[in-house]
């Protein structure tokens, strides 16, 4: 496959995805699909790993809705090569629950095989997220006393 087939094939993938719509993504995922996306999974419920067709298809149609429905998906840099992609994306949506507008970065890396997608993987800023999904800023300030204790 060219490098101009496999960047339409990824922008095709891309627009199947946003559809939500299970006949038109599953196309293009390979039945031993590897999907992964990096993040903690207790707060933001899409991220992890799953693996083959159906188990991929649920992340994107019911799972990752249930959390936000994205609204744009930005294009910074697609890049090809041989049977490989590289996605750096920014994404907008809306959180299902509050309604409020999330917008993170998202690096993307695919593998194809008989224009199949057989390798996903996906690492967001997982911290970013996590802060707009709970609505206010995680406190990651170390206690003074664990700073004393650490020290000996």
């Amino acid at each position: 496959m060219t490098n101009i087939a496999l960047r339409q094939l990824a922008r095709d993938f891309y627009q199947a995805r946003m559809s939500r719509n299970p006949a038109k993504i599953a196309p293009f995922l390979d039945e031993d699909v590897t999907w992964s996306i990096s993040g903690p999974v207790e707060l933001i419920p899409f991220c992890g790993e799953r693996r083959g067709k159906e188990a991929v298809i649920d992340a994107i149609v019911r799972v990752a809705p249930a959390l936000l429905t994205v609204t744009k998906l930005e294009f910074e840099e697609l890049l090809v090569d041989g049977d490989r992609a590289a996605g750096f994306t920014r994404v907008t949506a809306v959180q299902t629950s509050t309604k409020r507008i999330i917008s993170y970065q998202r690096a993307e890396l695919f593998i194809f095989r008989d224009n199949k997608i057989i390798s996903y993987r996906a690492i967001l800023d997982s911290f970013d997220v996590a802060e707009q999904v709970l609505g206010h800023q995680i406190d990651i300030s170390i206690p003074r006393r664990n700073l004393a204790m650490s020290a000996n």
